[in-house]
């Protein structure tokens, strides 16, 4: 029967993808990635056609019912490459085992999607195959990306946009967030902040949009004992993955700091 694999345990990226592959380097590694499982390519095509065995294995994993992330980990994906960042579905707050089902199903196809297809197609790639992350959703306090190159001007910097709740705020563009530089050693040289009228937190029926008003819309969302973290945390994705160039989406959550995704720096 095909096996839902421990995070730690998928290291083969033409089984599991580039995401999953990369999470579970990381999870090995002692890093602070939230716990979780992957599914391979033919796990998930096993889902799609319905196979008992898996979608049964699947119900018993996600029974207790907790919030989850369920993320793509398309071959090639998450590469030096290509990044993908946006063309594939991400489902945050799925909460029973149907709907983990479900949110698979729609990851799945989000693959055949006409913005997926255009980047193949601009890349030469061949047709999709979809492997899924499947992980506990961190209940974030404050959430973003950071870049170990400047995207703009490719000075060898940490870059980092954060803001309340979840990261799919930062990353789909519903707020201003705010922004830091710090340089190679992790001492700040710019802040700024944003404008953070909106925060998407896990609810019962996935994630919600909550309305933040009063001062913390301006208010700066990560202290300095945060950004040393982030800088840490960039400097073991160095041994890790024996490059400094990173995209890493994290969260805070009780003051402790995760690791979301990482994927290489890449021009697309």
């Amino acid at each position: 029967m095909l096996r839902l694999t421990p995070l730690a345990w998928a290291s083969d990226q033409a089984e599991f993808g580039g995401k999953a592959v990369a999470l579970g380097a990381a999870a090995q590694a002692g890093l602070p990635v939230p716990a979780g499982f992957a599914l391979s390519v033919d796990a998930v095509e096993a889902v799609v056609r319905e196979d008992p065995e898996v979608l049964a294995a699947l119900h018993d994993a996600c029974a207790d019912g907790g919030p989850c992330a369920v993320r793509s980990s398309a071959v090639g994906e998450d590469s030096g490459a290509a990044s993908f960042a946006g063309a594939h579905r991400t489902v945050l707050g799925v909460c029973r085992p149907e709907a983990v089902v479900a949110a698979v199903r729609s990851v799945y196809a989000s693959g055949d999607a006409a913005g997926a297809r255009a980047y193949r197609s601009r890349l030469g790639l061949g047709p999709c195959r979809m492997g899924v992350v499947i992980q506990e959703l961190v209940p974030a306090d404050t959430a973003g990306v950071l870049f170990t190159r400047n995207p703009l001007t490719g000075a060898t910097e940490r870059v980092i946009e954060a803001s309340w709740g979840l990261g799919e705020a930062v990353v789909a563009g519903l707020v201003v967030p705010d922004r830091y530089r710090l340089d190679s050693w992790g001492r700040v040289l710019e802040f700024a902040a944003g404008e953070k009228d909106v925060a998407l937190r896990a609810g019962p029926a996935g994630t919600e949009e909550v309305e933040v008003t009063g001062a913390a819309v301006h208010t700066l969302c990560l202290d300095a004992t945060q950004l040393a973290a982030l800088h840490a945390l960039a400097e073991a994705c160095d041994a890790v993955y024996g490059t400094a160039e990173h995209d890493i989406e994290f969260a805070f959550s009780d003051g402790a700091v995760f690791l979301l995704q990482r994927r290489p720096i890449t021009g697309g």
